[in-house]
């Protein structure tokens, strides 16, 4: 069975899966870089702090989020072993905080971009991925605004199994994230999420055995989430 935080996996070996090709891979894992623990107990980049670095999840899963007037706090992204996110020239708008105990590899912009400039094909395989990730988010903005919260958190479980490359005839998975970060990823309360958690038992379309999700039926599943993998290629 394998966990949804994935293994460990280095910067090539994520550029290559990514369809990026070996020699091009190479030179982004001979970048000056540092491995960094990311605690999920607290922020690892704050919102408002220069968008000067790039980061490749070596293992574990990131987060991006928001918080409103109140505080309350909404994760807008996810990032899983093997991702990254790339630098800007503004200051970021959000904080990035580990969902579970993480491994980033943490490099320079100026860096990361001396080797994209001289590789004009890098720049169109990066381009890619961050249409990729603007897919995903559209894909969350409508599950949070159109989908009932049965169907929210039901399409987050479907499409952390796919991003982690949990194998849908073994059925199982380890399910990463606390019912505050599902709450916080769904727009709900943990205590609805714990509600609609057992209510996915009770349909007997899942199986919970501590943090170990047994996906009992994963076409009904899919079809209560309405999801569909397309979004994620």
């Amino acid at each position: 069975m394998r966990s949804a935080s994935g293994g460990s996996i280095s910067i090539s070996e994520s550029l290559i899966a990514a369809g990026m090709k070996a020699e091009l891979a190479e030179l982004f894992e001979a970048m000056p870089h540092r491995m960094v623990e990311a605690d999920p107990r607290r922020p690892f980049r704050e919102p408002g702090a220069e968008r000067n670095e790039v980061y490749f999840v070596n293992s574990g899963i990131l987060s991006k989020y928001k918080t409103d007037g109140a505080g309350r706090r909404q994760i807008i992204a996810l990032r899983f072993t093997g991702d990254g996110i790339l630098p800007s020239d503004s200051v970021a708008d959000y904080g990035i905080q580990a969902i579970v105990r993480s491994r980033v590899a943490v490099g320079q912009r100026k860096d990361f971009e001396s080797i994209v400039e001289q590789y004009p094909e890098l720049a169109r395989f990066f381009w890619k991925l961050t249409q990729r990730h603007a897919a995903i988010g559209y894909e969350w903005l409508l599950n949070c605004g159109r989908r009932d919260s049965l169907a929210r958190v039901a399409h987050l479980l479907c499409e952390t199994a796919e991003r982690s490359g949990v194998n849908a005839d073994q059925n199982r998975m380890i399910n990463p994230f606390t019912q505050q970060q599902i709450a916080d990823i769904t727009g709900q309360t943990s205590v609805n999420v714990n509600r609609v958690l057992a209510d996915l038992e009770r349909q007997r379309l899942i199986r919970r055995e501590g943090r170990e999700i047994t996906f009992e039926d994963w076409g009904e599943l899919r079809r209560v989430a309405s999801f569909s993998p397309a979004y994620l290629q």
